[in-house]
């Protein structure tokens, strides 16, 4: 190609923004000038020519000589290219969107529409409200926090168990032990909302009603040290013991013992009933995290585990299970192991493990969204809230001094109390409120029914 040919190229490309517009121009003219390219002028249609240069991208509207047969295939073929525009117009009062004939990978429109971006949730970075908590033991292995179904927050101070209404944010007292039975190492709200358990340091788990402010009952010979973590399971109460034994007690009978695992070498520091109540999550400051499935539950012999996990290298305190996938349970290790770890209780396998750079005391997943949040210790002691699965961090929520041991999550699921060694209680408004609220699912609601049987 000689200088003026790329000369005149070169103008012809910088007046034109569209490489596709370039080449129908250079189609368009290919087709004015292709009389040159003739050799016999008796054989073309000069009129054919004359229509073709000047309308021949218009429909004449005003033909007089045309068959059936032929005006019905062009109005079947200006159908199929959606040039009929007249019915178009009819039913629009602005003129169509002009139709694409040649498709461009960088449109910003697409011919289906795309389904609404939902918004991003705003999560606030600090507490919406702070409690003063003192005499709150700063314990690793204890589980001194429970929010109940009827809203009322649960928390043991030293030998005292406070109840705070989170409907009109009122305190009261509950129950305050003895020094030789003390201090309060765990408590746990029933199903109902109504009635809490109690585990001490001598061993025993008192039953209240919150209602009427009343002792029920004394659990005793489950252990032979401090029950440090409960967990309900309609009228079972399970409890787990600095002594390493996982007791199931049937809290209508006398003889309320019915199930003891035996599977820990050390303090049971962790208990999670699955939402169907089929399988039970122990994790203890052995390492380990047991799980049990309630068919092969014996009281005869021992009772076998259905698996054992050892992949921690530290206390496992932190379990939880998802609420939209019944197999899979989240467990954290201490300040040793520092990851989250994901498993399929029905094989056993581990699925992820995320290092989180620091002691997990607590998990909660939320209700609402795939979401999870987590506890930890020094060096931040934050709250971290996860995406799920991705697990990318979301929010990092900081305001306690002191390693943040105990979370609790509110009944509909959207705020969360934490309590720390800082002697502080903080509710975060972390989980937000839910899109569409769902129905809970049946629960028995009176597992203490027939309390009033027990002589």
């Amino acid at each position: 190609m000689d200088a003026g040919s790329l000369k005149s190229f070169s103008n012809l490309k910088g007046q034109s923004r569209c490489p596709l517009q370039e080449q129908l121009l250079s189609r368009k003219n290919s087709k004015e000038n292709m009389d040159r390219f003739i050799p016999n002028r008796s054989a073309m249609d000069f009129d054919y020519a004359h229509y073709m240069l000047t309308d021949g991208r218009k429909i004449k509207e005003n033909q007089t000589v045309c068959s059936p047969a032929r005006e019905a295939y062009r109005k079947q073929l200006a159908e199929s290219l959606n040039m009929n525009r007249t019915r178009i117009l009819a039913f629009k009062n602005k003129p169509p969107a002009p139709v694409e004939l040649f498709p461009s990978e960088h449109s910003t429109t697409s011919v289906h529409p795309t389904k609404s971006a939902k918004p991003r949730r705003h999560i606030p970075q600090s507490s919406e409200r702070t409690l003063d908590a003192p005499d709150l033991v700063d314990d690793f292995y204890l589980n001194l926090l429970d929010w109940g179904s009827s809203n009322v927050l649960a928390i043991a101070l030293g030998n005292t168990v406070y109840l705070w209404d989170a409907s009109d944010s009122s305190t009261s007292e509950l129950v305050t032990v003895d020094d030789e039975n003390g201090p309060v190492t765990s408590v746990s709200w029933a199903p109902d909302g109504r009635h809490i358990a109690i585990g001490l340091n001598n061993s025993e788990v008192q039953l209240w009603d919150s209602a009427s402010n009343r002792q029920l009952r004394t659990l005793r010979g489950c252990h032979r040290s401090r029950v440090g973590s409960m967990a309900w399971n309609n009228h079972i109460l399970t409890t787990g013991g600095m002594d390493g034994q996982i007791v199931n007690n049937d809290v209508r009978i006398r003889s309320h013992i019915v199930v003891t695992y035996r599977g820990h070498q050390q303090e049971v520091c962790g208990l999670k009933w699955s939402a169907s109540g089929q399988q039970l999550a122990s994790g203890g400051n052995d390492n380990v995290v047991h799980i049990w499935d309630r068919s092969m539950a014996s009281s005869n012999s021992q009772t076998q585990w259905l698996h054992r996990l050892e992949e921690h290298t530290s206390a496992v305190k932190a379990l939880a299970w998802c609420p939209f996938q019944s197999n899979l349970l989240a467990t954290g290790g201490g300040g040793g192991d520092r990851t989250i770890k994901f498993w399929n209780t029905n094989t056993g396998a581990c699925l992820n493990s995320v290092d989180t750079g620091s002691q997990v005391c607590s998990l909660l997943w939320s209700k609402n969204e795939r979401e999870l949040l987590s506890s930890h210790g020094f060096t931040q002691n934050q709250l971290t809230l996860w995406k799920y699965p991705s697990m990318v961090k979301m929010a990092e929520l900081t305001g306690h001094t002191s390693r943040v041991l105990y979370m609790a999550q509110s009944p509909d699921g959207c705020t969360v109390a934490s309590a720390a060694g800082d002697e502080t209680l903080r509710f975060w408004n972390v989980f937000g409120v839910p899109e569409v609220a769902k129905t809970a699912p049946k629960v028995n609601r009176e597992p203490f029914s027939h309390l009033n049987r027990i002589r």
